[in-house]
């Protein structure tokens, strides 16, 4: 299978840079696999009305961290200034950016990150960051597809650090600068588990009312974790499908979690997943165990579905508007039908849908 069949044409206008002001105003776009791929606009203060009373609704309630650091390096690998080189000092004491994307230890407290610009940036560099230096962090090993994995020197509250000197990482298609608003904004209003470095955009529409209104109508909630990192955004670089491999992302399922899936298991009922990280999660808990059923427990997850994946978990999905030829368009391929989805996706081109982050969200059911 070609990575390029999972390819659509979006006009850039159709980005959204911006969230909407009320999160539950997004459209909704509905696609019914039983009548090979009915499509219904609507909005997102549908989805209670949507949902069967005896449905089981799955959110992943990770919180995204601000992740960008920018910095300095510390120049102790420079070379010679000299006539033929005298901007040598101020390019390796210039400014970078660091994107923490996964905590590798905390004793001692060693992170995965991409670094830009990185090409030079080598083993034994020293990284600066904030004015007074109140981080100082050296790079220690060097990834394959030119992450780095440094090593942060001790500190007190280092997160209480981080959180104040950092940026909330948003993606590159969002082409601005954060604002203190994104701290709230790119954030789902039931996110605990800090750990992300991007949010899991299809709960970013729920507001506290329309979870109220879910409750109201009886439907049972469960709430699992997947810190969102280099597994869910990483582009998808090969040009045959089945020879792309995801990073693994840590993930943890509580006992009332994993309790509340397998009773819906076993009673036949719906269990609907908000986010292609959730689906990831429970799906990947799934084939760890020989009898199907979720356990309860932490782990990493490099679960990669795409078409020909045979779920054993999930029933219905929420999800936002994908990136063109990245697994997670994969994944909701897989769940959806190829050609079903791809023609959703055209007719939410057409219809002037807001795609990606900050976007519009789809219903596969």
């Amino acid at each position: 299978m070609l990575v390029s069949e999972f390819n659509y044409q979006l006009p850039a206008e159709l980005i959204a840079q911006e969230p909407l002001a009320d999160r539950a105003a997004s459209r909704l776009l509905s696609m019914r696999r039983s009548t090979q791929g009915l499509l219904r606009d609507g909005t997102f203060r549908d989805l209670p009305a949507m949902l069967r009373g005896d449905d089981l609704l799955v959110l992943n309630n990770t919180r995204v961290f601000p992740a960008r650091l920018f910095g300095r390096r510390g120049g102790g690998r420079s070379q010679p200034v000299s006539s033929q080189n005298p901007a040598a000092r101020d390019f390796l004491k210039g400014q970078i950016e660091v994107l923490l994307t996964r905590q590798v230890s905390q004793v001692p407290n060693e992170w995965e990150c991409l670094v830009r610009p990185g090409r030079k940036i080598g083993i034994g560099e020293r990284l600066f960051f904030g004015e007074n230096n109140e981080l100082e962090a050296e790079v220690v090993a060097r990834g394959s597809f030119g992450e780095r994995c440094i090593r942060f020197a001790p500190i007190d509250n280092f997160f209480g650090v981080v959180e104040r000197l950092g940026h909330i990482p948003l993606p590159p298609y969002i082409s601005r600068s954060d604002v203190a608003s994104d701290r709230e904004r790119y954030q789902t209003v039931y996110a605990q588990a800090r750990g992300s470095v991007a949010a899991p955009t299809a709960g970013l529409h729920f507001t506290p009312e329309t979870l109220k209104a879910i409750r109201l109508r009886g439907i049972e909630m469960a709430e699992i974790t997947l810190h969102v990192g280099l597994g869910t955004f990483q582009p998808v670089r090969v040009d045959r499908v089945e020879d792309h491999r995801l990073h693994s992302e840590p993930y943890e399922i509580s006992p009332e979690a994993a309790a509340a899936v397998n009773r819906a298991l076993d009673a036949g009922r719906r269990l609907v997943a908000v986010g292609t990280t959730t689906v990831r999660t429970l799906e990947y808990a799934a084939t760890q165990h020989r009898d199907g059923k979720v356990q309860a427990g932490r782990g990493e997850a490099d679960l990669f579905i795409y078409p020909g994946y045979r779920f054993r978990i999930v029933s219905a999905l929420l999800t936002n508007f994908h990136l063109p030829q990245s697994s997670l368009l994969m994944l909701v391929c897989a769940f959806g039908g190829v050609e079903p989805v791809m023609r959703a996706y055209r007719h939410a081109v057409e219809q002037k849908y807001r795609f990606y982050s900050y976007g519009d969200c789809m219903f596969v059911e």
